[in-house]
Order: structure tokens, then sequence, then C-alpha cells
């Protein structure tokens, strides 16, 4: 699958950096997410409990947010590229032990949280250069519809990556490892052929005010707070994600091959909507498109809740996922284009302290609630909360509901 996605004169790949970027985040994101539908599963085939479930999320939650504002700052201070290679390297590391451990028969539920914490330690730190580092690669007329293809990467890896983790689950859970641990590898190795084709940003003294000077710039746009805080309240009441092994054990009876094609089947509505999109500008009424998209989401995930046949559960994912494309490749956009490149960093640190917050937060409440309420009923509030989240935010943000175009009407 090549990144000729935006468009019929195929400029982006006119743009080998980007290309080589595209190519890097679809092979990591390959592996991130093997790994995410193994670990969730080795863990419940120990535990058979939603709590040590909900923990995968909490051991990701805590360095996700405290240690993204210094993130932040590190992608605007160094070279972006260098950070994403020391934070792969450290992902890679804890990756091969987890295999090695596996394979010893010693990763026991505490060792394997503890090499998710390393992990999302490592992600903490690239993250912001990663998504930073993107609008250096492509003019900035062509950045939203890279947005888009960068985005139906990584659905295209949640379709394959979760499915192709469930088989190799087969062969033993040292091999979907050590297939990550490869894939990790084949990224750091592009990452390192990358050029910026756009001026970098001057370093900036480190100070407290510079800091958390994310924090103050988006404090003081109400559309990309806005956007972010939907996302965080949004998927915080409305993920199903992390309960999905629940839902494959014991609701529709299912083994690891069903919960792998549940795992894909939002990514495959997400796949073909952003296919779409990348060869479709909005151009209007983005914001309410939106809105409604996020509404989409609720309505879906409803259905999931309370569906019982798997290929009712298959559709309801696959919705959803179309559902949340949409609305990422708008926030997203938004946030780039309305952020100059030398706050880029810090203020895709923020953001990320807000999704991060939303999935891995998202999931340990997920996991909390349907420990004591049951996964059903847990889904199916959180669909709810979605659809009044999305009602209060079209109120409090009325300059982002009636925003017609992605870029800065400033600009």
């Amino acid at each position: 699958m090549a990144p000729e996605l935006p468009g019929r004169d195929g400029r982006l790949l006119q743009h080998r950096s980007f290309v080589a970027f595209w190519l890097a985040r679809t092979s990591s994101s390959f592996g991130f997410q093997m790994l995410s539908i193994i670990v969730g599963w080795q863990i419940y085939s120990q535990t058979h409990s939603a709590f040590w479930l909900g923990m995968i999320g909490l051991v990701q939650f805590f360095p996700s947010v405290t240690l993204a504002l210094p993130a932040g700052h590190i992608a605007d201070q160094f070279d972006r590229r260098r950070v994403v290679l020391l934070g792969q390297i450290c992902e890679w590391v804890a990756i091969v032990l987890l295999a090695w451990l596996t394979w010893k028969g010693n990763a026991s539920v505490g060792v394997i949280l503890l090499l998710i914490f390393v992990i999302s330690c490592a992600k903490t730190l690239e993250s912001p250069a990663m998504v930073s580092m993107l609008p250096a690669l492509v003019p900035t007329a062509i950045l939203p519809r890279a947005t888009a293809a960068n985005a139906v990467s990584g659905q295209a890896a949640q379709i394959v990556g979760p499915a192709l983790g469930g088989f190799l689950y087969a062969a033993g859970a040292d091999v979907v490892y050590l297939t990550t641990a490869g894939l990790y590898l084949v990224s750091l190795l592009l990452v390192i052929t990358l050029r910026y084709e756009q001026a970098q940003p001057k370093r900036t003294p480190a100070t407290l005010s510079s800091l958390f000077a994310g924090v103050h710039f988006i404090r003081n746009r109400p559309d990309v707070l806005g956007v972010i805080s939907l996302d965080l309240f949004a998927v915080l009441l409305g993920g199903a994600t992390a309960l999905l092994p629940i839902f494959a054990h014991d609701v529709l009876h299912t083994g690891p091959i069903g919960l792998g094609l549940l795992r894909s089947a939002p990514a495959v509505g997400a796949l073909l909507v952003g296919f779409w999109l990348s060869h479709r500008a909005l151009n209007r009424r983005v914001g309410m498109i939106m809105f409604f998209s996020v509404a989409g989401f609720g309505v879906a995930t409803l259905v999931f809740a309370f569906s019982s046949w798997m290929w009712l559960s298959l559709l309801a994912l696959f919705a959803l996922g179309g559902f949340d494309m949409v609305s990422m490749v708008i926030r997203g956009s938004l946030v780039q284009l309305d952020t100059p490149d030398d706050m880029r960093g810090r203020v895709n640190a923020v953001n990320s302290i807000f999704i991060n917050t939303s999935n891995q937060l998202g999931e340990f409440e997920s996991g909390m609630l349907a420990a004591w309420l049951g996964a059903v009923p847990a889904v199916a509030i959180g669909g709810m909360g979605t659809l009044i989240v999305v009602a209060l935010w079209m109120k409090w943000f009325p300059g982002l509901r009636h925003r017609q175009r992605l870029e800065s009407r400033a600009g």
C-alpha cells in the first residue's frame, strides 16, 4: 500500500522523506497494534480479570501525562528525528525483552506491565517529535492531505496488525513479540533516512514559561481547545477497545482470531473513509461535520454494547471507525494548521496528554466500570456519555460549531 492517497497528481510521492516517514509510521503502527492485542490477550488468559485489563491502560497513562510537557519541549529544542530514534530504540529493547521472557516462561503479569510502562515512557518521548516532524516534510498546502494519508496508514495497521497478531499467537506470544521487534527495527532504519524540506524551529532557552507555552497557546485559542478537549471526553467515555477481550470471550464466544477481527473492524471503516478523505478536501462546515461524526461514534458504541451477534458487532465497530476517522482528520489538521512551527512540539505534547488520557485512562475507566457493573453496561454508559459531550461542546464552543474551513481564519 503506497502513500499515493492525496490526489490524482500524486504530489506526496514527490517528497521522498514523507514516503519514508509514512512507511516508518506504518511499520511501527503495525508492530504496536500487534503488541497491544497480544498483551491484552496474554494478561486476560492469565487472570480472567477486567481489573488487570484496566491496569494496562493505567500503566500507560501515568508516563503519558507526567512526561508529555517535557517531551514537547525536547521536540522544540532538539533535532526531532534524533528524539524519535531514541524513543523507538527504547521501545525496541523492551519488546525484545518481552519476547525473551515469554519464551523463557517468565512473563508474569507484573513483568509485562513493567515493560509496557517502559514502552509508554519511550512512546511519550517520541510522539510529539514524530507528529511535529510531519509539517517539515511537505509543503503547507498539502499538509491536510498528508495528515489524511498518515491517518490511513495507521488505520491500515489496525486492520492487519491485530488479525496478524491473532494468527501468529497460535505459534506463541514470543513469535508475535519477535515480529513486532522486527517491524520496529524497520521503522528505525527508515527514520534515519529522513531529510527536512522546511526550516526547523530555532531553539529557545529552557524556562518554566517555555515549558508551559503549549498550555497557554491552547487556552487562548478556543477552536484548538475545543477539538482537543472534545477528543478527550468523547473517547474517555465512549472507548470500548479495552473490553474487547471480554466481549470476544464471554459475549461473542470467540477466540484470539475473533478478537483480532473485532480489533480490526474499526480500522476497516476508518481506512475506507480515510481513502475518501485523502482524495477529497473538506472545505465547508468542518465544525459541524466533526460534531456529527463524534455523535455517530457514540451511537455506534451503543449498538456494539447491546449486540450479541458477531456480524452486528463487527458492523458497529466498522461504523465507529469510519466516524472516528472523519473527526480525527479534522482535529489533527486544525491543530497543525492553527499552530506555528516553533510551537508545534509543545502544542502536540499537550494534545498527546489529551489523547493518551482519553485512550489509556479510558481503558482504565472501562475496566473499572466493567468490573463493577459488567462489560455491556460499561460500554453502553460510555456511548450515552459521548452523545452528551457532543451536545455540551456544540453549546460551549460556538466558534468551532460555525467553523467552515480547516485553515485558520487569521491565515
